[in-house]
């Protein structure tokens, strides 16, 4: 029973507000996960390993942007449909 409520979870994680998958969500994650694990791996690897800070800041940037446009589409899609419902 809880490793159904863990995937209903992770499901809804990834899907927008009319249910359907949202890729800029799961690549925003994805993103978000790989940097964190890079950082936390960078703490105990020797000081020439460290990947380049413009790397960083790149993935920084497509996490932040990628969950920045999905939470845009949610707030204009319930826009949309408000006025497509008031219109009707």
């Amino acid at each position: 029973m809880e490793s159904v409520k863990k995937i209903s979870w992770i499901k809804g994680l990834l899907q927008d507000e009319r249910g359907v998958p949202s890729s800029k969500r799961f690549v925003g994650i994805i993103a978000g996960l790989v940097l964190s694990f890079t950082l936390i791996v960078n703490q105990f690897t020797p000081k020439l390993a460290d990947p380049s800070p413009v790397l960083v800041n790149a993935v920084a940037m497509l996490a932040f942007g990628c969950l920045g446009l999905a939470s845009v589409d949610k707030i204009w899609g319930k826009q949309n449909s408000e006025n497509l419902n008031n219109n009707q």
